[in-house]
């Protein structure tokens, strides 16, 4: 007589643990990319896990229902007259595994994915939610004093936005002062990076090298040189053109030219962040500017074209 041996099932492929995994790297690429990844893989992640786990438990279920557990009770007292030694089955009853081999390598299995996730995801949230809680803010570039900006006249200058990375930071801004507004002083700050293709736009007007003057500013050196772009600014590259406010008039750039933030300290101007501007409605002091994160060139900042315009990673 053969002994039956209890076999146990394995459960059959299943695509939950893919999608999971996907939902994971979605989550993670979109640390570097945008929150609104971050939320779809997180959703995608949650859905697929909770799958995956009810795929598990209802496997088990079956599997208790196809092999009930039989009663380990006393056994009955055998009857009738004694077997010969060479005759009957096993001296002892066979079992099943207590700990079968296929819950031991899922149990391995999923903490091995866990330890790993926590080791790739971890650092990542980290890096992407501990810099809300610390300051964050611009250090500023010191470009002199307000005396150095007479009002009313635009002033090229060019300085390292990063002294420690040397000349290859060196950037260029045309700043004009507007005056006061309502008793605060009032600066037109235009980064000469063109919204087409970066490249770099030119005062359409005479630029007056005679009256450079140069600024020392820590590690930094800022070069001014007066203009007046009574044309507006122009790109060299491709013909993109603006009026006296960065606002696009002719050419390929597909909005207004960026500008930088600024603010007053003991009687200087210093330039904070960079930000971009689709268009600029009226001029100087009383300019209203449409402004938006900063966003790179040839990257539509608002209109029906910005919808289907690619994901960028943050600035």
């Amino acid at each position: 007589m053969e002994p039956q041996h209890d076999h146990h099932h394995l459960p059959g492929p299943s695509l939950w643990p893919v999608g999971f995994a996907v939902g994971i790297a979605t989550l993670l690429v979109g640390l570097i990319v945008s929150w609104v990844v971050v939320g779809v893989g997180a959703a995608v992640a949650v859905v697929f896990g909770l799958l995956w786990v009810r795929e598990l438990a209802t496997g088990r279920e079956l599997v208790a229902e196809t092999h009930p557990v039989e009663d380990e009770g006393v056994p009955e007292k055998p009857t009738g007259p004694a077997l010969p030694a060479d005759a009957g089955g096993p001296a002892l009853p066979v079992t099943s595994e207590r700990f079968p081999r296929s819950k031991f390598l899922e149990g391995a299995t999923l903490g091995l994915g866990a330890v790993i996730g926590g080791v790739v995801t971890v650092p990542a949230v980290g890096f992407a939610i501990a810099p809300a809680f610390l300051d964050q803010g611009h250090p500023g570039i010191d470009v002199g004093p307000m005396s150095d900006f007479p009002e009313g006249q635009y002033v090229v200058a060019t300085f390292m936005e990063n002294p420690s990375q040397g000349e290859v930071s060196r950037r260029t801004a045309f700043i004009r002062n507007n005056g006061m507004l309502n008793g605060v002083p009032s600066f037109t700050v235009i980064s000469n990076r063109c919204a087409h293709l970066g490249c770099p736009v030119q005062p359409g007007g005479p630029i007056f090298d005679d009256k450079q003057k140069t600024v020392k500013s820590g590690e930094n050196q800022i070069t001014l040189i007066p203009t007046t772009p009574a044309g507006g600014f122009i790109c060299p590259c491709h013909g993109g053109a603006y009026d006296t406010e960065g606002n696009r008039t002719a050419g390929p750039p597909v909005r207004g030219l960026d500008r930088y933030d600024f603010r007053i300290e003991n009687g200087r101007l210093v330039l904070s962040e960079l930000y971009s501007v689709s268009h600029v409605v009226g001029s100087g002091a009383d300019a209203k500017i449409r402004r938006f994160d900063l966003h790179g060139p040839g990257q539509h900042v608002d209109g029906p074209e910005f919808w289907f315009y690619p994901v960028q990673a943050p600035h």
